[in-house]
């Protein structure tokens, strides 16, 4: 509208510099003209449109007239309109300048609202009080009532819906304390199937594999949970309970043996394979890495394999979940010097007749 204003101001002032020069009669015969052409537009046109700007312009030329003089013009609306226009363009310019920008508190600052959302996410035992006493705590001075706005706004409910923990966020949280355990099939050349039992810690991945066998019966089961107590008491483990599936071949003898030495055994729900997560991804991955490209002959080729890839899946291979370190194999310090990362000398050792790699400096 200003842009469009100027130029309406500067034509209009070219066109009075134009009447300067005219006589009298001239200006009297072109006012004439003119007035019988808006008869004529009055004759073909209905009803107007006026633009905002047409509006400020007519009523900053017209409203020095007197209200008679206004009534002898010929105008395509009335002269109360005109006045009218008049009025509403002081009351907004008087609007602009004594009225406040904008009303209400100022925005919540970006920061502090990612602040919130992340509290809420982390704790969804907290409401909005909670959350608000914990900004306080940090030095910083927002309402409890923004708070509130904030979670409403993103959707997030009262603390007391948000209260229900599911079973990844129980794994998460108990890491520290866990163990799972599963049984799952190897075939060899033959067919023959073969079971292998393994064990994997959620904190730090490492994985034990106590033993294979074609017949697993439960004095097996149970004569490997004995095995499996032994070694986690000589690696000093603080687990606190043990996932399993509801596989017949875990019996109540079985489920004893952690129970006397303070592990807790939690089933997994009926066929519901992602409650041992976890266990599960691993036993995919030793199909991927392992028994998928390796011909097995026997029980015995079947138990030599897995302790090598045991060894390989503990002191080597990178996990994501440890950023990239092993899990009895921490990272080592990163290369910094270019010489040394010119100059690069790694040596290849392979396992199992090159089935697995493993990469190392030369010493």
């Amino acid at each position: 509208m200003l842009l469009r204003l100027a130029y309406l101001a500067a034509t209009n002032t070219f066109a009075f510099l134009r009447l300067l020069p005219m006589s009298d009669r001239d200006k009297g015969i072109e006012i004439l003209a003119l007035r019988h052409q808006l008869l004529v537009l009055q004759r073909q046109v209905g009803k107007p449109t006026f633009t905002d700007t047409d509006r400020a312009v007519l009523a900053g030329l017209l409203h020095h007239l007197p209200m008679d003089k206004l009534r002898h013009l010929l105008l395509l609306v009335r002269p109360d309109t005109v006045l009218r226009w008049h009025r509403d363009l002081l009351k907004r310019r008087h609007a602009a300048t004594c009225m406040p920008k904008r009303r209400g508190r100022p925005p919540t600052i970006r920061s502090i609202r990612a602040l919130v959302l992340r509290l809420a996410h982390e704790n969804s035992s907290w409401g909005y009080r909670r959350i608000h006493g914990e900004l306080a705590a940090l030095g910083i001075q927002v309402a409890a009532s923004t708070v509130w706005e904030i979670l409403k706004e993103h959707g997030i409910p009262p603390a007391p819906e948000r209260q229900s923990t599911t079973w990844a966020e129980f794994l998460h949280g108990q890491a520290e304390a866990l163990l799972a355990c599963d049984l799952f099939e190897a075939r060899t050349l033959t067919g023959a199937r073969l079971h292998v039992f393994a064990v994997i810690e959620h904190a730090t991945r490492r994985v034990r594999i106590p033993g294979a066998t074609a017949h697993p019966t439960a004095a097996w089961i149970v004569q490997l949970g004995r095995n499996l107590l032994m070694n986690l008491e000589d690696a000093g483990s603080r687990a606190k309970f043990l996932i399993r599936d509801r596989d017949s071949k875990f019996t109540a003898a079985f489920d004893a043996l952690p129970a006397d030495a303070g592990l807790k055994v939690v089933t997994t729900g009926i066929r519901i394979p992602r409650m041992n997560s976890l266990m599960e991804r691993w036993i995919q991955t030793s199909r991927r890495e392992l028994l998928d490209p390796t011909l097995i002959w026997n029980q015995s080729h079947l138990l030599y394999a897995l302790r090598e890839f045991e060894t390989f899946y503990n002191c080597h291979r990178p996990q994501r979940t440890l950023k990239q370190a092993a899990p009895l194999r921490p990272l080592p310090e990163p290369i910094h010097l270019p010489a040394q990362i010119e100059h690069l000398d790694i040596r290849r050792r392979d396992r199992l007749g090159g089935t697995l790699h493993e990469y190392r400096h030369t010493a």
